[in-house]
C-alpha cells in the first residue's frame, strides 16, 4: 500500500528555516480512511479468527470510529451495532445516516449510562441483549488497533519531528512504538485535559521520545471557534489539503503556530499525520452553518 507525503510550502517555513510534510493516510480508503483503517485492521482479522459475525463499538454522535466501523464492518461482511452517547435527534446527522444506510444498528445511551461502556457488568447487559458480539471500544483503540497503527510510519519517514493528532491515543502509541530514538514524537490532544489521557498513552508504548502539546484544543472536544475554521479554509485554499475540525485541523494550527515561535530548530523536518476524519466536517458545518471542505 503506497501513502502519498507532500511537502508544505510556506513562507514562514522558508523563514524558519524547516520543512513541513503531511502524511496522506486520509486518501488509503474513501470511507475507513486514516487512522481508522489501521485501527481496525487487526481488530478485524480477530473477530474473524474468533468466529464472531457481529462488531458492537461506541461513539458520540458525530464519530468518525462508528462511521468507519460501519463501512468496513459492510465490507467484511460483519452485522455491526453501534452505541451511541446522548438522544436520537431526527433526522440523523451525516455520520449516523451513514452508518445506518451501512447496516449498523444504533442504540442510544444516556450519558451517565454511556459512562459505563467499560464495566464489565454492563458490557454482560450488552452481550444478553444482543447476543455474542466482538467488542471494539470507543475510538478502536485496544492493544491490536496499537499493532495496526504501528504500521502508519515507514521506513523512509526520517523526519526529525513526527506530529499526530490525538484523541483516545491508540494512534499516537503505534507511531510511537515504531519511531526511532533519534525522533521526537508530539501528540495535540483534541480534549482539555490530558492526565489521564497520557496515563492510557503510557500504558500502550514504554518509549519515553514523545510529549503532549496542550495548547490547542480550541475549547475542548469536538469545540470549534472562528480562528479555527478561518484557518482550515485557508490552509485548504492555499495548499488544496482538507482538515478537519476535531482533529487535524487544530494540530496542524498548532504546529505552524510552534514554528512561529521558534519551537523547532533551524533545520529540522516535520511529518505531520494527516488521520482523516473528514467525514465529520459535514455535520460540523451543518451544525454551525459554517462551509468546510470535505474532500
Amino acid at each position: 500500500m503506497k501513502i502519498e507525503t507532500e511537502e508544505i510550502s510556506i513562507p514562514l517555513l522558508i523563514e524558519k528555516e524547516v520543512r513541513l510534510f503531511i502524511k496522506r493516510i486520509d486518501k488509503i480508503h474513501p470511507f475507513v480512511s486514516g487512522n481508522k483503517w489501521f485501527k481496525l485492521k487487526y481488530n478485524l482479522i480477530e473477530a474473524q479468527m474468533q468466529d464472531l459475525d457481529t462488531l458492537l463499538t461506541f461513539g458520540g454522535a458525530f464519530s468518525n470510529h462508528i462511521s468507519a466501523t460501519a463501512y468496513a464492518a459492510k465490507e467484511k461482511g460483519f452485522k455491526s451495532i453501534g452505541i451511541i452517547r446522548g438522544e436520537e435527534h431526527l433526522p440523523l446527522n451525516p455520520t449516523l445516516h451513514f452508518a445506518k444506510q451501512n447496516g449498523m444498528e444504533l442504540h442510544y445511551l444516556s450519558r451517565s449510562d454511556y459512562r459505563k461502556k467499560t464495566n464489565p457488568e454492563f458490557l454482560e447487559l450488552l452481550k444478553a441483549q444482543f447476543g455474542c458480539f466482538y467488542l471494539i471500544p470507543e475510538g478502536g483503540t485496544n492493544k491490536l488497533a496499537t499493532q495496526g497503527t504501528a504500521e502508519i510510519l515507514e521506513a523512509n519517514d526520517t523526519q526529525d519531528y513526527i506530529c499526530c493528532a490525538v484523541g483516545t491515543g491508540g494512534t499516537i502509541a503505534g507511531i510511537i512504538n515504531t519511531s526511532t530514538d533519534k525522533q521526537t514524537v508530539i501528540g495535540f490532544p483534541a480534549i482539555k485535559g490530558f492526565y489521564e489521557l497520557k496515563k492510557d498513552i503510557e500504558s500502550w508504548t514504554k518509549k519515553k521520545n514523545w510529549k503532549l502539546v496542550n495548547d490547542y484544543f480550541c475549547g475542548g472536544y469536538a469545540k470549534v471557534n472562528k480562528k479555527l475554521i478561518d484557518f482550515i479554509n485557508s490552509f485548504y485554499k492555499e495548499q488544496q489539503i482538507p482538515l478537519d475540525a476535531v482533529y487535524t485541523g487544530k494540530m496542524m494550527l498548532g504546529i505552524l503556530d510552534l514554528i512561529t515561535k521558534d519551537y523547532f530548530p533551524k533545520g529540522s523536518s516535520i511529518l505531520a499525520i494527516h488521520t482523516g476524519g473528514l467525514q465529520g466536517n459535514k455535520g460540523m458545518s451543518k451544525r454551525l452553518g459554517v462551509i468546510l471542505p470535505i474532500s
